[in-house]
């Protein structure tokens, strides 16, 4: 009785078919992995050469107080303390914020905020969370995490907690708003009307940090977080068509309410990108541009994942074409592996005629 084939024996012997559909499965791996590594390779490693220590916050946050030669300014409940900047303790009815006092002028870059939400309260029994800004006001006190509701600018908002009480959505929610000041954020529907796109992430009570990084370049904004302290950024946000400004402010603000939290910034850094502009945009007086949004359906029709996954953001037109064009070469890999292994089976059955 003969033996059977161990694989290794099989695939010699079928060299017309699994070899070429080796081949056709293999490279529409390659594009599919080459378009996927477009998104991620696009948050920067960091590099010190192009760190903007002007509007970054390091320890041991000097340059930190109300003196007219310092470079961030603090208000409200803000402790300060040579390891991390606190903006509310884990108390009631608190608000705090900070905020660096050198306007922005970069057209291209990326904030890396490094922070921990901690408490003592547990499931949905903590609140409110925290904000990430960059916006034409500084120090001004409001209802949204600290800070005013009629803001310019952008706004990056981590909230604990569930005001909607809506069953659709995993809280602590991550989301995005940009404000020409026209639009109130609508703290009790957890501002669902005015949201870019957003994400559920767990970053409570965590025993290493967490990290956000907003990135703007070239009118895309792409936020990523690592809430695992593991370098390996997640996409939460990634949208184009966003107009922002020069000469804003960054920020941070947070508050509590009748459940609390301690809101703890430890970072804030600020890159450079180095990128080439044409030279209309070059010669655009960039402080004039109006915060806007370019959107093929309007933020209200976001549809949250239930499941509490990173939702999917719109497909941005460099996204669509990447994808028509990996299934395109797909196709045509595929049909030209076929026509071959069609007439290698054609010339072997032709011999037993």
């Amino acid at each position: 009785m003969a033996r059977e084939r161990s694989p290794a024996v099989w695939l010699h012997t079928q060299p017309s078919v699994t070899r070429k559909m080796l081949v056709c499965h293999r490279i529409l791996l390659l594009l599919w992995l080459l378009h996927f590594s477009s998104v991620y390779s696009d948050i920067t490693d960091g590099n010190a050469e192009h760190l903007k220590r002007e509007h970054s916050l390091i320890k041991p946050y000097q340059g930190v107080g109300t003196s007219p030669s310092s470079q961030w300014d603090f208000w409200g409940s803000t402790l300060v303390t040579s390891q991390y900047v606190r903006l509310t303790p884990d108390e009631r009815s608190k608000q705090g914020s900070i905020w660096n006092t050198v306007p922005c002028y970069l057209k291209d870059w990326e904030m890396h905020v490094q922070f921990k939400i901690h408490g003592s309260g547990k499931k949905n029994l903590h609140g409110d969370g925290l904000a990430v800004w960059y916006t034409k006001e500084r120090l001004h006190p409001g209802t949204v995490f600290g800070s005013s509701a009629n803001f310019h600018g952008l706004a990056i908002f981590i909230d604990t907690y569930p005001n909607d009480e809506a069953p659709d959505r995993s809280f602590p929610y991550i989301s995005a708003m940009v404000n020409n000041g026209s639009l109130p954020y609508d703290h009790g529907k957890d501002g669902r009307s005015t949201e870019l796109g957003g994400c559920s992430v767990e970053v409570r009570n965590k025993d290493h940090d967490t990290y956000l990084a907003v990135r703007y370049s070239k009118g895309r904004l792409t936020i990523m977080v690592d809430v695992d302290d593991s370098n390996d950024w997640k996409e939460c946000i990634d949208i184009s068509g966003v107009r922002l400004p020069t000469g804003y402010y960054f920020g941070a603000s947070a508050a509590t309410g009748d459940l609390s939290d301690n809101h703890d910034i430890i970072s804030m850094k600020m890159y450079q990108l180095m990128v080439e502009h044409t030279p209309e945009e070059d010669n655009q007086d960039w402080t004039k541009i109006e915060p806007s949004v370019s959107l093929l359906k309007s933020p209200k029709d976001n549809i949250d994942d239930p499941t509490g996954n990173f939702r999917s953001t719109p497909l941005t037109g460099w996204k669509v074409f990447l994808l028509l064009l990996c299934a395109l070469l797909g196709i045509v890999v595929c049909a030209v592996v076929g026509a071959v292994v069609f007439q290698k089976r054609q010339e072997r059955n032709k011999r037993f005629y």
